[in-house]
């Protein structure tokens, strides 16, 4: 992932309803979502949603199809992923074996541990 991309990423996530729309449709899967069932999950407007979602697609992190009349927005994850991974590249020295070095989207071990 080029630093520009890197960059215009982070800047579209680094904005509260931003960030609380893209951890909703990470949590959605592929499927997606509509404008509206984002809002009543987030409590931001769709209006407002459909400005933000803006952001989202201009940076890449987001995805929009058509279904019937309604817009359904996914995550992207292909760049959700390579956004992860230029963040961690170096991590530990690239030593991917320490513990602090997990994939974020690995099992978590239990709090208790």
């Amino acid at each position: 992932m080029k630093t520009k991309s890197v960059v215009t990423a982070l800047a579209a996530l680094a904005q509260d309803s931003r960030l609380a729309i893209f951890r909703a449709l990470v949590q959605a899967g592929p499927e997606g979502l509509p404008a509206g069932k984002i809002g009543e999950i987030t409590g931001i407007s769709p209006s407002s949603v459909s400005f933000h979602m803006k952001e989202l697609s201009h940076a890449d992190m987001a995805t929009s199809r058509n279904e019937g009349r309604f817009v359904i927005y996914s995550a992207n994850f292909a760049t959700m992923n390579a956004l992860l991974a230029f963040l961690t590249e170096n991590c530990c020295g690239g030593n991917p074996y320490l513990p602090l070095c997990t994939p974020g989207c690995a099992p978590a071990e239990s709090a208790s541990s």
